[in-house]
Order: structure tokens, then C-alpha cells, then sequence
């Protein structure tokens, strides 16, 4: 008999889940609650752990076509000064794959694409979800009742399903960072991959494969300001950088600003009977190791490779649980050390064990996160 499974959320996370379990023999159904699907977000990294996965999803190589290898890079100062640098293809010797830029909604499109047309509801929102397996929704046609052998809860860092059904769980921790983030026009100035530190801010940069250039900022700052010119915030904080950063937000059309929150009080499990979370819904964690796509990803890949199993779910938990925590961990640290440093005794301390520290040394240092491997699907 086929066993079924309803995802609510159809972003990166949903998606995947969805694709693994399909390809595993799963009758699915994705919930997504926007009527209509657009080219929304910015860039992502995906790195070694993420294409991993996406190469056992069967996607690899088209998202690779879509995508642009990791170049030559490292991080400077805000006046341009290197303190580390990684030489073309450095991380693709540690790691035996590239990290690859591209934009998040050609990933979406390509998940979307590698799904039946008939599984993803759009305009559904949920009303109610119970652990043995119910979801009610309100859908294009009306309410709707639909009970499955598993619920993926996947919709993102403000989760209906994990607030249903995790009602004990603390709210996602606001941690004091404002963020940015744009994609520019084709790009045909100079550009040298970089992330760069200030006291208290960062900005980075990722080519990607269309000649585009998507780039993130952050800094220090209380959540909750009112909206307005985003992009003219960005270039009044980050104007007098070194180059390309002023051009490359004066470049930009639209830009996205976020106030950056995590789970500093991670979850205690990722199931409740017959429902799994995944992605931002079960481990929301801050960007400092550019994980969280690649974490969700992970996500997919193992739910679907034990969901049918008697103890699977049990088993998702035990496999993804500390995993995913011990990343989300490591990349608030790497916030704090580095974008959110201010003191300037401490910055200082920072920027001289970064320029004394061989470049090879650190890389491992921060790829060991991406050092993972997905087991088989079906």
C-alpha cells in the first residue's frame, strides 16, 4: 500500500522533502500557503554537504548548470585590507566539490520543476495539524481535511506546525543583527570574492553563473525599525568601503532586509508522532557558516531514506537532531567572533590571529561542517 505524506511549505526545505519521499515510492502533497509562486529571495552558497544531497536527489547536475563555482576569495577589512585569502579551487581540494553560488529561486525552480505539477496546493493555509497524522487547511475550494502516514512540517522559521504542535518550544531569538540582501544587474567591473569585517558589520559578495552578483550586509542593530529606503541605508553604512561593495549596492534594485533571529533554545525533538520538522522550522539558525539551505537539504535527504521504516521517524530525530543543532551552534559563534565583534581591542585580537593563521588551516577549520555525505535513497 502507498504510504502518503502532506509537506506544508513549499520553499527549499519543503521541496526537497517532498522530492526525496516522491522518489522514495510516497504519494505526497505539498501545502503552500502563497497563491502564486515568483522569483523571490536573493543568493545562496551551496556547499560539498548541500550538492550531496541535491546529486542524490537527482538534481546535482542541473542545479550546477544554474549555479557558479567557489573562486579565488577570502576575508579583508572594511579598507580593503586582506586578512585571509583562499587560492581558485582551494575549497574544492578539501572538500572534493566546489561550493556553488546561485540564486534561490532558480533552486526553487528546479525543485519545483523535478515534482509532479499535480502535488503542490498553493493557497492553502493550515488550521490544524495533530500528530496522528490530520491536517485541516483552507484551500482554493474550501476547507479541506486530509490525514497521511507523515507531516513534514516545513514552513520556515515562524512555523504553523511546530506552534501547533510544539506549543512548549521558545520562540525564535532575535539577536540584535540587521541584514541585508540584493542581486545585482550583470556585473562587468572588477570583483574579488570576499566577505569583509568592520566592528559590528560584514558585507560579502557571490558571483553567480549569469554574470549577476549577489551580495549580503549585516550589522549590529535592534530588530523591529520601521521600513523604508533599504538600500539606502546599506549604502549610507557601507559607502565608504572598499571597492566594488559602494558600486555594487548603487547596482542593485531591490534589497531585502531581514532582522536576524535563531533558536538559542533548540528543540528538545524534531518529531511528534506522525510529524517531522525540517529546515528553519525545526533548527532556524543565524547565516554566519551559509548552512541553513545546506542543513535543510540534509533534512530531506534523510527523512526520506527512513521514513518507511518502522522506527523511522525516531530515527530522523536521532540523526538530524544533534547534527543540525551542533551546526546552528557553531554559526552563532561564528557571529559573534566575527560580524558581531565590536570591542576593538578584541577586533584587533581577532584580525591578527586571522592574518597569522595559515589559510589552509581555517578553511578546514570552517569546511568540517560541510564534510557530510547523505545515505541512498531507496
Amino acid at each position: 500500500m502507498t504510504r502518503t505524506a502532506v509537506v506544508v511549505g513549499a520553499g527549499i526545505s519543503g521541496l526537497s522533502a517532498a522530492l526525496g519521499l516522491h522518489r522514495a515510492g510516497w504519494r505526497v502533497t505539498v501545502l503552500e500557503r502563497v497563491a502564486a509562486f515568483g522569483p523571490v529571495g536573493a543568493g545562496l552558497v551551496l556547499q560539498a554537504n548541500g550538492l550531496r544531497c541535491l546529486d542524490a536527489l537527482g538534481l546535482g547536475a542541473a542545479v550546477r548548470e544554474r549555479g557558479r563555482a567557489d573562486t579565488s576569495g577570502g576575508t579583508r577589512r572594511a579598507d580593503g585590507r586582506w586578512l585571509a585569502r583562499v587560492g581558485p579551487g582551494e575549497l574544492a581540494r578539501v572538500l572534493g566539490t566546489p561550493a556553488i553560488g546561485v540564486h534561490r529561486a532558480a533552486l526553487h525552480e528546479i525543485l519545483l520543476g523535478a515534482l509532479p505539477h499535480d502535488v503542490v496546493v498553493t493557497g492553502a493555509e493550515i488550521h490544524a495539524v495533530t500528530a496522528d497524522g490530520h491536517v485541516t487547511y483552507q484551500g482554493p475550494g474550501g476547507p479541506v481535511r486530509a490525514s497521511a502516514d507523515l507531516v513534514v512540517g516545513a514552513d520556515g522559521i515562524r512555523s504553523t506546525v511546530r506552534g501547533l504542535l510544539w506549543p512548549e518550544a521558545a520562540a525564535p531569538t532575535h539577536i540584535g543583527v540587521t541584514a541585508w540582501r540584493g542581486v545585482t544587474p550583470a556585473w562587468d567591473g572588477d570583483l574579488v570574492v570576499a566577505i569583509s569585517w568592520d566592528r559590528g558589520a560584514e558585507f560579502g559578495m557571490v558571483p553567480l553563473v549569469d554574470g549577476r552578483v549577489y551580495w549580503f550586509a549585516a550589522v549590529n542593530a535592534a530588530p523591529g525599525g520601521p521600513a523604508g529606503d533599504e538600500r539606502a541605508r546599506v549604502r549610507d553604512r557601507f559607502g565608504d568601503w572598499h571597492d566594488p561593495i559602494p558600486a555594487l549596492v548603487a547596482a542593485t534594485g531591490t534589497v531585502l532586509r531581514d532582522d536576524l533571529a535563531c533558536l538559542d533554545e533548540p528543540l528538545t525533538t524534531y518529531v511528534k508522532g506522525r510529524v517531522a520538522l525540517v529546515g528553519d522550522a525545526a533548527h532556524p539558525m543565524t547565516p554566519n557558516l551559509g548552512q541553513g539551505a545546506n542543513q535543510a537539504l540534509e533534512d530531506a535527504v534523510v527523512l526520506a531514506s527512513v521514513a518507511g521504516r518502522p522506527d523511522g521517524l525516531a530515527a530522523y530525530d536521532r540523526q538530524r537532531r544533534p547534527r543540525s543543532q551542533r551546526v546552528a551552534r557553531a554559526s552563532r559563534a561564528v557571529g559573534r567572533f566575527g560580524q558581531q565583534l565590536e570591542n576593538p581591542i578584541a577586533v584587533a585580537a581577532r584580525d591578527t590571529v586571522m592574518r597569522l593563521t595559515p589559510p589552509r588551516l581555517a578553511l578546514r577549520s570552517m569546511a568540517r561542517y560541510a564534510d557530510w555525505s547523505p545515505p541512498p535513497l531507496g
